[in-house]
């Protein structure tokens, strides 16, 4: 039985009188691929940058392997990132930097000589089937080679928890398909921790082995992606199904009654 890598207690977030989480429990299991999934404006990004450190809780525990990340000082925080990968939404390169370059920038910055780094990131690159990329500009790739990409960048530096926001948002369904896959046989291959923020249910029941709903500042249902079918819960049978009609309010005021950033 696996143990929580990561352990959150009744996390709560309010931007401008607005509360966007509203008291958040959830464990994160070691070595499992969690998802989150809630609609645009649920508090999904905001939760994802309370566990990251880029922002802070109004109050609870963020606690990642027994340690409360959130008593920890900003250097403290930055010495802990390496165990930590990110792909972004948007894959977030640097324009200015050659893909190798992109891909090895942890490593070049905690001091890694370039030819090491590069060795490491031309391997990371075939491993996500992009061989022979290295000197291309962020400009000349895809949508699909960019996330991919990103997702070279994501383990190059080898984390033990990867965070996904959004993995497949903007993708066509084949090369959705293969960032899935991707990330499913990272998981298997690395025995990494992952966590996903997504709207895509077809991502999540492939990714996930446990599937979170957020809703109204909540962890409103915790369940495996073989429950999905089978639970009867109105509010995650109407976001599951996608019916326009139901308990969830759809003018965007799904966060304790307060509008949220997805």
């Amino acid at each position: 039985m696996s143990d929580p890598i990561i352990q959150l207690r009744d996390v709560r977030k309010t931007f401008d009188g607005r509360k966007v989480l509203d008291g958040v429990d959830l464990d994160i299991m070691r070595e499992q691929s969690t998802v989150v999934i809630g609609m645009s404006g649920s508090g999904k990004s905001v939760l994802l940058k309370c566990i990251l450190g880029l922002e802070k809780p109004d109050a609870g525990e963020v606690i990642i392997d027994g340690e409360d990340w959130l008593s920890l000082s900003a250097e403290q925080q930055l010495k802990q990132m390496h165990r930590v990968g990110m792909l972004f939404q948007g894959a977030a390169l640097f324009d200015s930097l050659p893909v190798w370059e992109n891909v090895a920038f942890a490593l070049l910055r905690r001091g890694e000589s370039a030819a090491s780094a590069r060795d490491r990131a031309t391997e990371v690159l075939a491993w996500v089937g992009l061989p022979d990329v290295e000197e291309k500009m962020p400009a000349e790739l895809s949508g699909g080679m960019a996330k991919r990409v990103g997702l070279a960048r994501a383990i190059c530096h080898r984390p033990d928890i990867i965070f996904f926001d959004e993995p497949t948002t903007g993708l066509d369904p084949m090369m959705a398909d293969v960032i899935n896959r991707l990330i499913v046989r990272l998981k298997t291959e690395s025995r990494i921790t992952a966590v996903s923020i997504t709207h895509d249910m077809k991502s999540a029941r492939m990714i996930g082995d446990t599937i979170a709903m957020l809703y109204q500042g909540r962890i409103h249902r915790q369940i495996s992606p073989m429950q999905i079918d089978s639970d009867r819960d109105p509010i995650l049978r109407q976001f599951i199904d996608g019916l326009a009609e139901g308990p969830i309010p759809l003018n965007g005021d799904t966060a304790g009654g307060e509008r949220a950033t997805a």
